[in-house]
């Protein structure tokens, strides 16, 4: 039986056409850390690479913040808001279980009417919501997308938990992927370790705070009054993802090299997920990269970002000529799942 349906109409390839990014005013130095944790500036430094990130003030919540990023990548991609016929949001820190804050930054940007959501794919969003963003484009849904990664993980630290202090910050990245005449976006390699899902995880769900009866049913027993809980917060067994970032990540960044058929010497830029300084360090020598290769160390002074550390850490090379537009790059990202995602792309 011969289909009705008609072939695609969209471009045979995507590419980033802009990239834009919010840092929070707010600096906040290792200092500051070592008040609520035993601990030192040299110790956190030689651990992670950290010696100061960015927390968001009360009025940078996760859509100002993506507005912010959102209108600067609209203005670098040459369009106007009204041409973004989706809006992708990346995120762990929206805690709102409904509507998807990719809605309220549709409207705040001056989107009219494009499809708008949320993902959670922890530190891999970001390279989750481009993938779906170029099968958008190409495939003929909508000629340009917004893909945002933000984040105020300031709201999920626990300031006496030394594992994990010192490691987050917020702010917001964000691009536009749009039509292209050549390959600019590789294909992804991605994934996830459900197996290891415990690793990297928030301590409690929300659900704990309910102390009502549920609908049908009787009051939870034995449940710890509201007050009496501990407010969730992102916890992790910082040895096991480090050894799990080093040695597999790099496979994966390899296999996202092979598959785009790009080698490490035709490479000029390396935009890994911004966790630790140390796995950063890792996987270029584990992929032997030349020392030509530019290579993102955006996590000195903005710390682990998760969804929004690969855009602003893109942003911020480009901002200042340490990578270039036409420039190629290989970006991947990993995390809580545990998920990764890896690609080859032209920077805009």
């Amino acid at each position: 039986m011969t289909s009705k349906i008609k072939p695609s109409q969209g471009s045979p390839y995507a590419r980033i056409m802009g990239v834009g990014g919010y840092r929070p005013t707010r600096v906040v130095p290792n200092e500051e850390i070592l008040k609520h944790i035993e601990s030192s500036d040299e110790w956190i430094r030689s651990r992670s690479g950290i010696a100061t990130r960015h927390w968001a003030g009360p009025e940078e919540t996760v859509a100002t913040m993506s507005v912010e990023a959102s209108g600067k990548a609209i203005a670098d991609a040459g369009i106007t808001p009204e041409q973004i016929g989706a809006v992708i949001v990346s995120t762990v820190s929206h805690f709102k279980q409904t509507p998807a804050i990719a809605t309220e930054i549709a409207h705040r940007i001056g989107a009219g009417k494009p499809a708008a959501f949320d993902i959670s794919a922890g530190c891999a969003g970001f390279g989750y919501g481009l993938t779906l963003a170029k099968g958008l484009v190409t495939e003929g849904s909508a000629e340009y997308v917004l893909v945002i990664g933000v984040e105020r993980l300031s709201d999920l630290t626990d300031l006496e938990d030394r594992a994990t202090a010192f490691l987050f910050g917020d702010g917001a990245g964000a691009v536009i992927v749009g039509p292209a005449k050549e390959p600019a976006i590789g294909p992804t390699v991605w994934g996830s370790e459900g197996d290891k899902a415990e690793t990297i995880k928030q301590t409690l769900g929300w659900d704990v705070y309910r102390s009502t009866p549920v609908p049908g049913g009787d009051a939870p027993e034995g449940r710890p009054a509201p007050e009496e809980i501990r407010y969730p917060a992102i916890t992790q067994e910082g040895q096991a993802v480090f050894r799990w970032a080093v040695f597999e990540m790099a496979k994966v960044a390899q296999q996202a090299l092979d598959v785009a058929g790009v080698s490490p010497d035709d490479l000029d830029v390396f935009i890994p997920h911004q966790a630790n300084m140390r796995i950063i360090d890792s996987m270029v020598k584990t992929l032997k990269l030349p020392e030509s290769v530019t290579v993102a160390r955006d996590v000195e002074t903005t710390g682990n970002t998760s969804a929004a550390s690969i855009p602003l850490a893109m942003e911020r090379l480009l901002a200042t000529g340490q990578a270039k537009s036409g420039d190629t790059a290989l970006v991947i990202g990993f995390g809580a799942g545990l998920v990764y995602a890896a690609t080859v792309v032209t920077l805009p």
